[in-house]
């Protein structure tokens, strides 16, 4: 304790007094037995008695090798005694959860001692109110002994160091702050930066003092080439006026992310995203080629091509800010939001085009200035959406999974679509189920996968309800390609239907030529080889079915004709 206090004291002048400081002890502690580099209170023995490990990697290593500890620790903490409230700050609600290590290691003039900086992230300490807490700590690391003290150090708003400068160069902080601002309920910096969140009046009471050893990962266990280490300590926290402990010794587990893999892992994520975004591209040309005429792309809802054009753009720039935040991961980042760009502003954007000159058949005749106006009123619709959904979405971003949801309902739109206008076989299975697999890829990844690169928790359940929801809107998309627009309605409540079977009188004057084949019609056989319209012309079934893909009007008189 004797060195903490001093420790505590010295903290901001920390120059040639704390080198003289450590350079007697390191002297001392060279001749003579060293027992004072023990945890901060004796009776938790949760990482041994003896400052000299038991696990030290001697053999391969030896016990003076330098061992750098800069970088990012995920692990965990938990309360050692169950009751973890105290009489200063009884606000813990829960007696573990999760933390963040961010540390930083630079030599000192002194042999074997680092100067350490950093910043512990606690999550799950506190009510959903203020659901996390960050410490700036500053101490030394001992390397020969594989010893770490740290106590708490206050800075003001605005005072960057050098390990806010490695935070703002760390890809695992970076991405990992992005994405829990975006997915997260609760924005890390109003958990942090609240002056009435606890840990801002614990700062005014407590002195938070840490005391770790450090072990190196087996070789069984490490992901990579690079080396990984465990740290397992205690966190203590005494009060200013000596009136006990502020809470409960809390213990520290935390091991060392090797950030080469988690380069990896957001490399392959940008690679999943750019072959989803190639098979999308693939799937809108083929569904291109099966609405290629007028009457083809008037049968496809302009909103559902508008909602997939929105989720495209907002993956675009949800992407591409992505990669300008982490400029070493700027090349993959870019490439993804390269290829969501292609897809939604010149195919998905092309094909709308398509589907409203379709549905407007005669602006087109009208003149250019009519055409320009209408597709001001087009182009103004769809980026005025745009940016309002993004408005929304910062405003609920508490509701952003049930918002996610409501952006995959984009089937819904050609469903009731189908209904209205009874359309035959609008969309092409392929482009179905294609769309359905692709765009379930990015959601199930960030929700479902539990190594996510974006430092996510799994919802498993919401991951359930959303291909559930998806699965159901393909299916009913399917049944209505093969058994009609309306099957699922009851008869007794549709209105009535032309049939271009209807009898006729075989004995009257009709043309017994039909106008599309230019072949004679066989009136005597059964009626399924000849179809009437509702001007009394006669054609083949074939023919006049093929025609009404291309044109739904009467190849004879061009008066418009129903729904088949």
């Amino acid at each position: 304790m004797g060195e903490m206090k001093i420790l505590n004291f010295l903290r901001k002048n920390y120059g040639v007094w704390l080198r003289i400081l450590f350079y007697l002890w390191f002297f001392f502690g060279g001749f003579c037995q060293v027992t004072g580099l023990r945890p901060l209170r004796e009776r938790y023995r949760s990482w041994g008695d003896e400052w000299l490990s038991t696990r030290k990697d001697e053999n391969e290593l030896g016990p003076f090798s330098a061992w750098n500890i800069t970088g990012t620790f995920r692990g965990s903490w938990r309360f050692l005694d169950s009751k973890n409230s105290s009489s200063l700050f009884p606000d813990f609600k829960k007696s573990n959860g999760n933390s963040i290590l961010e540390l930083i290691s630079t030599p000192t003039k002194i042999t074997g001692v680092h100067y350490v900086q950093g910043v512990i992230i606690f999550h799950d300490v506190f009510d959903n109110e203020h659901g996390g807490a960050q410490i700036r700590v500053e101490g030394v690391y001992v390397w020969p002994f594989r010893q770490l003290r740290m106590v708490a150090r206050s800075s003001k708003e605005g005072d960057f160091g050098q390990e806010d400068d490695y935070l703002l160069s760390n890809p695992y902080h970076l991405l990992g702050t992005f994405s829990s601002q975006i997915f997260q309920e609760s924005p890390r910096d109003k958990i942090w930066k609240q002056k009435h969140s606890p840990i801002y009046e614990m700062e005014k009471h407590c002195n938070v003092e840490i005391a770790a050893q450090i072990y190196r990962v087996s070789s069984s266990t490490n992901d990579g080439d690079q080396d990984h280490y465990h740290l397992e300590g205690l966190m203590e926290s005494p009060s200013v006026d000596d009136d006990g402990d502020c809470f409960s010794p809390m213990l520290l587990n935390a091991t060392s992310i090797n950030i080469e893999v988690y380069y990896n892992k957001a490399v392959n994520y940008t690679l999943m995203v750019t072959f989803v975004s190639f098979l999308q591209v693939l799937l809108l040309i083929r569904q291109m080629e099966h609405s290629n005429t007028q009457s083809g792309a008037a049968k496809v809802s302009i909103l559902m091509i508008g909602q997939q054009g929105i989720i495209d753009a907002y993956l675009c720039l949800l992407h591409l800010t992505a990669g300008i935040l982490v400029e070493s991961l700027f090349n993959a980042f870019a490439t993804a939001a390269f290829f969501k760009f292609v897809v939604f502003s010149i195919f998905e954007m092309r094909y709308l085009l398509a589907i409203w000159k379709a549905s407007r058949p005669m602006t087109s005749g009208e003149g250019w200035e009519a055409m320009r106006r209408e597709l001001s009123v087009l182009y103004s619709r769809f980026y005025g959406i745009l940016l309002g959904g993004i408005l929304i979405m910062y405003e609920f971003h508490k509701f952003l999974r049930p918002l996610l949801l409501l952006l995959h309902s984009f089937w819904i739109p050609q469903i009731v679509t189908n209904v209205i206008r009874d359309s035959r076989k609008p969309l092409h299975p392929h482009y179905i189920l294609g769309m359905t697999v692709t765009r379930l890829a990015i959601p199930l990844y960030v929700f479902g996968c539990p190594q996510n690169f974006m430092r996510i928790e799994p919802d498993r359940s919401w991951c359930i309800c959303l291909g559930i929801f998806m699965a159901v809107q393909a299916l009913v998309l399917l049944l209505q390609h093969y058994l009609g627009s309306r099957w699922f309605i009851p008869r007794q409540i549709l209105p009535e239907k032309y049939s271009y079977y209807r009898r006729f009188d075989q004995n009257g004057n009709h043309a017994t030529d039909c106008v599309i084949c230019m072949t004679a019609i066989d009136l005597t056989q059964r009626s399924n080889n000849c179809m009437v319209t509702p001007c009394d012309h006669f054609f083949h079934s074939g023919c006049l079915q093929r025609w009404m893909d291309i044109k739904m009007e009467c190849p004879t008189c061009r008066r418009p004709l129903p729904p088949a």
